[in-house]
């Protein structure tokens, strides 16, 4: 059964050849190109290359050759058929059933594409013709010289469209096709139809092969919009090309970065100084479609392209629509990175006043996307407030749902929980003792479920520990580091109480801050996979001391998770307590030494939480009721 030829088109732009070939060789980067021993014939050098722009892949010891669904064929052992049904699930594609029809449509683009290129090529006459002064010169005055324009192909519309009729009529073209091909507009009142651009310079808008299919065009003078782009036809869909893009995925094979900019002339400026993975959106936010197109540019492991946005209000909330568009599309190594540019300034600008030195800096300052999401959702917040912090977490939380891919998801959560955990220990007072007001820095968590259910972890002050006796206070800090040794799992609950106390035995104090660490950046170790990093970064007598065979049962890593989490909350409230007395004691000890109001204020607000811990309310005036 024959296929129609735009579908086979599209299913060999939609797939990249090495991504296919990769999931049944394993390739090896070469320059531009991959390569490996070809799979077709015996050998031991590699001679099989794969080239993604080209689109072929081509062995030099057996002459085989073709492209992704060749591939398929030869070694899957499939027919074409059977190849194309393969692959065009992978595409996103549906295969068609071949008709009359869809074969004549494939014919009727073929011409579109040829009147297109023909305009094109008018276009670009008259701007070096009479008519076209007034365009050579706004483009001079730009910054650009003969070479950008020829480059870009940049062309000129006269107000009067006789010209381009003529030069389409002569070349066989019926007012209908011009109208189809968006260059000329039929009026609603039946009148022949009038030119689509006039008086305008027009920027070529190409395909990813390099065939123009669609212009922008920049008003010189009188009304109307300032740019306007060819309405969508059977070439041209806005939402799916990226100005630039064909000139672009050279670059990025070339290890140049993709970047997206704004406007036609920012992306000729960026070219012109270097700069030629530079691409912009046709006067839209980026699609989903334009952002996959993006990540096809570039090779595997490079897929981050730059996203430049002007450095007011108006440019900043585009840079977080744009990444609301990308989070749900998220994969592995597929990103992207975030660009301010300074204030009142675009890519055209900057260049134009200090090189392309001043852009690279810009560009050196990208940001990834962690950070700005995290500014996004940090926007109007006070971070110094528990509130605000949870409110945070919250958002974020939120937001990491739109990513569908797990191994993605689980990666930013890890990096938020880590910046998370870190803005609470700098929004926490320190406790000072000895001083006035305050119910000694104590911290309630309250934002995660599961928490503990009682005030958390004051700073043990080693003024304090002198009154606890040493060999009780290190049996329970072995019982507090066993249970999370031998069940990881619970550090998600328990951790950020373990990461704000601090132990009295040098030893277990050092293997808590150790455990924290890992344990925040690496949520998913299992027991075995903890203890072994700890035993590499010196622990290893200490993990001996503390995982004796003197543990009670609820410590041991045969308990389940309810009784040691709940073995370890008993522990934790003894120990609370035993402090908590002794800075009562130590109190009242000062209070009789220097009766001052700052040690009696000190010694009430003990009492006070004293009287919570007991249950007791409180009245508006701080006494027990």
């Amino acid at each position: 059964m024959a296929l129609p030829p735009q579908f086979l088109e599209e299913l060999r732009n939609r797939l990249t050849l090495s991504d296919v070939v990769m999931r049944r060789v394993r390739l090896q980067r070469a320059g531009r190109e991959f390569r490996a021993p070809c799979p077709f014939h015996n050998e031991k050098t590699p001679s099989f290359y794969v080239n993604d722009q080209k689109g072929f892949f081509h062995c030099f010891g057996c002459g085989a050759h073709g492209d992704v669904i060749g591939f398929i064929m030869r070694n899957d052992n499939l027919s074409f058929m059977e190849a194309v049904e393969a692959l065009a699930p992978e595409a996103g594609l549906t295969v068609p059933k071949a008709s009359p029809q869809e074969r004549e449509r494939f014919e009727r683009e073929k011409s579109l594409y040829d009147l297109v290129e023909r305009a094109t090529r008018w276009f670009e006459a008259q701007l070096r013709a009479p008519a076209g002064r007034h365009g050579l010169a706004y483009l001079r005055g730009r910054g650009l010289d003969d070479e950008a324009m020829a480059r870009f192909r940049l062309g000129y519309a006269p107000s009067d469209g006789t010209g381009l009729r003529g030069e389409l009529v002569t070349a066989g073209y019926t007012e209908a096709d011009m109208v189809e091909a968006g260059l000329f507009k039929r009026p609603d009142d039946g009148r022949a139809p009038f030119p689509f651009f006039r008086n305008r310079v027009l920027f070529p808008v190409t395909d990813r092969r390099g065939r123009v299919v669609a212009f922008g065009g920049r008003i010189l003078e009188g009304e109307g919009p300032k740019y306007i782009n060819s309405a969508e036809n059977p070439l041209f869909h806005k939402g799916d090309i990226l100005y630039g893009m064909s000139r672009a995925r050279q670059a990025a094979a070339d290890g140049k970065p993709v970047i997206v900019t704004e406007g036609y002339m920012d992306v000729i400026a960026s070219v012109m100084a270097g700069f030629e993975g530079a691409v912009a959106p046709l006067g839209t936010a980026l699609t989903e479609t334009q952002i996959q197109a993006l990540w096809k540019l570039a090779p595997e492991g490079q897929r981050m392209p730059i996203l430049c946005f002007d450095g007011d209000n108006a440019g900043r909330r585009a840079a977080f629509r744009a990444v609301e568009r990308v989070l749900p599309l998220l994969m592995p190594d597929h990103s992207v990175r975030v660009a301010f540019m300074p204030e009142k300034e675009d890519p055209d600008s900057l260049i134009r006043a200090g090189g392309a030195a001043a852009f690279q800096a810009v560009l050196d300052r990208a940001r990834p996307l962690t950070d700005v999401l995290w500014d996004m959702e940090a926007a109007d917040r006070d971070l110094t407030q528990p509130d605000a912090q949870a409110g945070m977490q919250a958002a974020l939380e939120a937001q990491l749902e739109r990513i569908p891919d797990a191994r993605v998801r689980n990666a930013y959560h890890r990096a938020f929980k880590d910046r998370l955990y870190q803005l609470g220990r700098a929004a926490r007072p320190a406790f000072q003792g000895g001083q006035g007001g305050g119910q000694g820095g104590g911290f309630n968590r309250g934002q995660r479920p599961g928490a503990l259910p009682f005030p958390v972890a004051r700073q043990w002050d080693k003024r304090f520990r002198a009154g606890v006796e040493t060999g009780s206070a290190r049996w329970r800090e072995r019982l507090l580091l066993a249970v999370v040794l031998n069940h990881p799992v619970l550090f998600e609950t328990l951790g950020e109480t373990l990461a704000m106390i601090s132990f009295a035995t040098e030893g277990l104090e050092r293997l808590r801050q150790a455990l924290v660490e890992r344990l925040f950046h690496d949520s998913g170790l299992d027991a075995e996979g903890l203890r072994r990093h700890l035993s590499a970064c010196g622990f290893a007598e200490e993990l001996d001391e503390t995982l004796g065979a003197d543990l009670p049962s609820y410590a041991r890593p045969e308990a389940t998770p309810e009784s040691a989490r709940a073995g370890w909350q008993e522990v934790w409230l003894n120990s609370q307590e035993l402090v908590f007395q002794t800075e009562l004691r130590e109190a009242e000890r000062r209070l009789a030494e220097d009766p001052s109001e700052e040690t009696l204020a000190r010694l009430m607000a003990l009492k006070r939480e004293e009287l919570i811990r007991r249950g007791h309310a409180l009245d508006p005036e701080g006494e027990g009721v």
